[in-house]
């Protein structure tokens, strides 16, 4: 095998920030990455060539219309995979066999790594605010947790306890009490015994052998057995985001997010072996985009070397590299604040201040999903155990776009409450408001009632 062949950068260059964006613009949903097999497999389902937003419209409307004969019919087709209406679901005494068989250290991990989060969202919650003008009128911000959620757990390249723990719980904290987790019929998936494990580990009673955009059609739609939600989250492959896309309004839903993306920002003081193992942790997910900008130029070559180490010894080494050769760069800028801006551009998912001083460099970053401060704080710990979710903004949506927390479970709900002389109070107000947008049955409704009240104070 030849040496690794990364792209490099230099920031200032004129074609440089558009080098990047083109770099970037693969792996969004415009960038139509999908595999030989997967486009083979399209033809032969659907007897055409379809773009991957053709495919997510026929299942989704079959879905829609047919109910559960398309959601199997999609599960055999796609996934190889033959179910009945009676073994969509996974049994309670599946859920609590893997649980029994799970080794002890598996589960106190879940348990301390449950704990985690949950005290970390527990704390993020937003309370009812009130505003009271006493005599005159009570205003108060309500919030309300979703009642039934839909959560989409992968399971094509590898199976993730992980992102189980990162969407039960911080939807547990906001108070969900129904939850229906969607697992590909894969040993990955919803065949996996370590999956069935957490959830039974996080008391989730309802999960179902079926991934994709057929899943999130059914948790959109409801078919028989099981249940419309109200919300969908989860990461997923580009055929589960644009389906998500695609019911979005119908229910919420978390993001639409793409591959995973890591950048690294590192001066003189990093480790070259360090950010290589950050560069590939977020490339073995195959494909992920990985990106390394410094103003020291000297650190590029010695951050190559370690990358050819390491991924000639990692089991993922092979996915990693072709990741990192497709969609990864070395970015070369002038100085600190060059390097700053460029992040900022990128607006990445997961952001790691590999510096010296990380924290004078935080007021100046704008755009991220997740940031990682320091040489001693890996991207696996936010993946894994720290406590906010991993579930973050791909594809430079972190320009608007925040991670999963507990909040995004509530809805909120103004509560008014104005007594009669608090209505007078603001009476002019309204009857003002009201002629200069020609809607005088709004002024009406508080006239009616002021002069109700004066009768009945005349009387």
């Amino acid at each position: 095998m030849g040496g690794l062949s990364m792209r490099r950068i230099r920031f200032a260059d004129p074609d440089g920030g558009e080098r990047i964006a083109a770099l970037l613009s693969q792996l969004s949903m415009q960038g139509d990455i999908v595999s030989p097999r997967g486009r083979e497999l399209t033809e032969k389902v659907f007897g055409e060539p379809l773009t991957p937003n053709q495919v997510v419209e026929r299942i989704c409307e079959a879905v829609r219309v047919r109910g559960l004969p398309a959601l199997l019919s999609y599960t055999e087709k796609l996934d190889g995979v033959k179910l009945t209406a009676d073994t969509l679901r996974v049994p309670a005494a599946e859920l609590e066999a893997a649980h029994a068989a799970a080794t002890p250290a598996f589960l106190e991990t879940l348990q301390r790594v449950r704990q985690n989060v949950m005290s970390f969202q527990l704390g993020l919650l937003h309370g009812d605010a009130v505003l009271n003008v006493p005599g005159q009128r009570e205003l108060r911000m309500r919030y309300r947790p979703m009642r039934r959620i839909g959560i989409c757990i992968p399971g094509g390249a590898a199976a993730y306890p992980s992102t189980l723990l990162m969407t039960v719980c911080p939807a547990k904290a906001a108070g969900v009490k129904e939850m229906a987790v969607v697992m590909p019929p894969s040993p990955f998936g919803a065949y996996n015994p370590d999956l069935l494990a957490t959830c039974h580990e996080l008391g989730i009673t309802e999960v179902y052998r079926v991934g994709g955009a057929q899943a999130v059609a059914a948790l959109a739609y409801g078919v028989a057995g099981l249940n419309a939600v109200d919300m969908i989250v989860g990461p997923g492959n580009l055929f589960v985001t644009l389906a998500k896309r695609h019911v979005f309004g119908r229910v919420a839903i978390d993001m639409l997010a793409g591959p995973t993306e890591v950048v690294v920002v590192a001066d003189e003081s990093a480790n070259p072996e360090f950010l290589a193992a950050d560069l590939i942790s977020q490339a073995e997910h195959g494909p992920g985009a990985s990106i390394l900008i410094t103003w020291h130029e000297a650190l590029l070559d010695p951050v190559v070397a370690a990358l050819e180490r390491q991924l000639a010894i990692l089991p993922r080494g092979n996915q990693a590299r072709d990741s990192l050769e497709n969609f990864g760069a070395l970015v070369l800028t002038r100085d600190q604040a060059e390097a700053v801006a460029c992040a900022n551009r990128i607006a990445p998912e997961h952001l790691h201040l590999s510096t010296r001083e990380p924290d004078a460099l935080l007021p100046a970053i704008e755009n991220a999903g997740a940031i990682f401060l320091g040489h001693h704080t890996p991207v696996a710990v936010g993946d894994y155990v720290a406590g906010p979710s991993h579930v973050l903004p791909t594809g430079g949506t972190a320009r608007f776009a925040s991670g999963l927390s507990a909040n995004d479970f509530l809805r909120r709900s103004s509560v008014i409450h104005f007594t009669a002389e608090g209505l007078a109070k603001v009476a002019d107000d309204v009857r003002l408001l009201a002629a200069k947008e020609g809607l005088t049955g709004h002024s009406a409704s508080v006239d009616v009632r002021l002069r109700q009240d004066l009768l009945g104070t005349v009387r």
